[in-house]
């Protein structure tokens, strides 16, 4: 086995054995606390909080504090352990139990967690795995404290594998690690200090080059071949030591960690995501996993909802629920929203961070559907469609005239007229120039203002009424004088969705009956768009009565999926319905508070999302009312 490093570190590098053998010396944290006891139901809460500090940073995370007997334990959401623990979830089919591994002895042996849902979270009991690691931890207000013993890394191993790079780092005993993936490098965090002669051993490096595609996301593309080993540099600050690896393109890390001794493992492999089926709560289950199309395997997390479920509900969610405007990252507007997971939603201006699409909430447009394209649509009692959709309104004047309204509360903008509702805020901002706005109320238009340039003029919105906004003339404005009467036709086409009382527009569709029916063209999207290689998120139903809220990336080697390609995973997971939504650095699948498809970092911030909530089977004193 090759070293990465040269033959001028011989205390740091040694050749290193798939295998990892034990050294009998170490005890395995799983073997000091054994199991964590099963959760009463009627465990009191007395606290519970959305931050924790680790070793003095902050992070948001969702944690909570019972007690069983005489016994305080602690619980932290289980996607948060994960990703600032390093614990690692295994596969399971009892939500209230979870085996998982953290320094464990072998490479298949694990522990049994106790979990506990409380709505919006699945809580850990960690109490037992935190004393053992000899974790301090204290409760203050809503924020949970966890200082980990002072910890060293002793040396840093590295060698290359046929599926390419293993760095092991070892330690003298167990800590916390995060990592954190963008395009082209990644940082591995570790509670523990590197000697002044380690960091030496691995000083900073350059990037790797790599090949720049035009239609590649954040993630990076594959398209550029990298036969360099990626380089590894440490930076050490107040007991953290950073470990930065570039990575080869299409790459990602695959972390876990092993005792006897104690040893956290850092592979760099192409196909760095691991198999998961894991029953999160009744009714909802996290799978990930790659999918074969033709020659290509493409990484993908996918949650699958029970739809009969009487105690789960889904519904859209934006990042400003007072307004249209704004957007934020996916797990914020998440965790504001108190739901137990979500998916991005439809699409939006990044500059005006208005949406383009249709989102229809307790039977209110907040946003009109455009161009004819896909949406879906569901109501509480368990019922999806999903199609194209149209929305067609008419004001009707004096003499019968009949004027077509084009967009309703849209920030899509083109020749016609426009209606804007109180659903889409108290003022309406204009959005190009030289618009003619009518103020109705009551039935009749009450007064007409020839506004300026777009963004100039901010107009208000007549309670109970609405605003007219002709853009290029489309519209005599005679024809809607102040005085006149007006009446106004409103219908769906289809007009069964009309029916459902929540709506959220993305596109194209993909799927109908089980058959692919993909026409971008056909709802607007433009030539480069269709063509597209990237991250892509779609939803979808199925024959047994779930709905799949599924986060694709780039295939191993290569780039992100075509909306042809999409279309056939989509059929793979078993969709009989699936819509596209929108993607690229968009794409976001979030559960417990937490990003589960990818970085944080390489997410962009989003205008809206589709949630899913799941009532509690019970409800505590501290949670009643919130």
């Amino acid at each position: 086995m090759a070293a990465i490093f040269d033959s001028r570190l011989p205390l740091f590098l040694a050749s290193l054995s798939l295998a990892l053998p034990l050294h009998p010396l170490a005890v395995a944290i799983p073997a000091a606390i054994a199991d964590s006891p099963v959760i009463a139901e009627n465990a009191p809460i007395v606290a519970q909080g959305t931050e924790i500090k680790l070793n003095g940073k902050q992070f948001p995370a969702a944690w909570a504090q019972w007690q069983q007997g005489a016994s305080p334990r602690i619980g932290i959401s289980d996607t948060a352990a994960m990703q600032l623990l390093g614990l690692e979830l295994l596969n399971t089919d009892r939500p209230n139990f979870q085996p998982s591994r953290w320094f464990s002895g072998t490479e298949t042996e694990k522990m049994t967690l106790s979990a506990r849902f409380l709505s919006p979270y699945r809580y850990l009991d960690l109490t037992d795995l935190l004393q053992a690691a000899g974790v301090t931890v204290q409760v203050n207000g809503n924020s949970l404290s966890l200082d980990f013993p002072p910890s060293q890394i002793a040396s840093i191993r590295a060698g290359q594998q046929s599926w390419g790079q293993r760095l092991v780092v070892d330690l003298d005993r167990p800590t916390a690690w995060q990592v954190s993936q963008a395009k082209g490098e990644a940082v591995v965090m570790v509670a523990a200090a590197a000697s002044p002669s380690l960091s030496a051993a691995f000083p900073p490096t350059s990037p790797s080059s790599k090949v720049r595609e035009a239609d590649e996301d954040d993630l990076g593309s594959g398209t550029a071949i990298n036969t360099n080993s990626p380089a590894f540099s440490l930076e050490n600050a107040e007991g953290i030591t950073k470990i930065k690896i570039n990575l080869p393109p299409a790459s990602g890390l695959r972390t876990f960690s092993l005792a006897n001794p104690y040893r956290l493992v850092i592979d760099v492999r192409p196909d760095a995501l691991g198999d998961r089926r894991l029953t999160w709560a009744e009714g909802l289950t996290w799978n990930q996993g790659y999918l074969r199309l033709g020659e290509s395997l493409f990484p993908v997390n996918w949650l699958e909802v029970n739809l009969n479920s009487p105690q789960i509900a889904l519904k859209p969610i934006a990042s400003n629920p007072n307004g249209r405007e704004g957007i934020a990252p996916l797990t914020s507007i998440a965790r504001s929203w108190r739901v137990v997971a979500a998916i991005n939603g439809g699409f939006f201006n990044r500059n005006s961070k208005l949406p383009l699409g249709a989102i229809r909430q307790d039977g209110r447009w907040l946003s009109g559907p455009i161009l004819n394209r896909g949406a879906i649509a569901w109501n509480d009692r368990g019922g999806v469609k999903i199609g194209r959709l149209s929305l067609r309104e008419t004001v009707v004047a004096a003499g019968g005239q009949r004027l077509p309204v084009s967009w309703l509360n849209s920030a899509y903008v083109s020749e016609g007229m426009a209606r804007y509702t109180s659903d889409w805020g108290t003022a309406y901002q204009t959005l190009t120039d030289g618009e003619v706005a009518i103020a109705v109320a009551g039935g009749r238009v009450v007064s007409q203002f020839q506004a300026g340039k777009a963004g100039g003029d901010r107009l208000p919105i007549p309670t109970g009424g609405y605003l007219l906004v002709i853009r290029k003339n489309a519209v005599s404005q005679e024809s809607l004088a102040v005085g006149t009467a007006v009446n106004l036709e409103s219908s769906t086409i289809p007009g069964d969705f009309a029916n459902y009382p929540y709506i959220l527009g993305a596109g194209p569709l993909l799927i109908q009956n089980r058959q692919i029916v993909l026409n971008g063209a056909a709802e607007g999207f433009n030539k480069a768009f269709q063509q597209q290689r990237a991250s892509r998120s779609a939803v979808a139903t199925t024959g047994k009565g779930t709905l799949i809220l599924a986060a694709v990336h780039n295939r191993v080697g290569g780039q992100g999926a075509s909306l042809a390609e999409m279309a056939q995973i989509m059929q793979q997971l078993g969709a009989v319905d699936a819509l596209n939504l929108d993607g690229g650095s968009s794409t976001s699948l979030a559960l417990g508070g937490q990003l589960i498809d990818r970085s944080p970092v390489t997410a962009a911030r989003v205008h809206n999302g589709l949630g899913i909530f799941i009532a509690p089977a019970t409800v505590n004193s501290l949670t009643k009312g919130k």
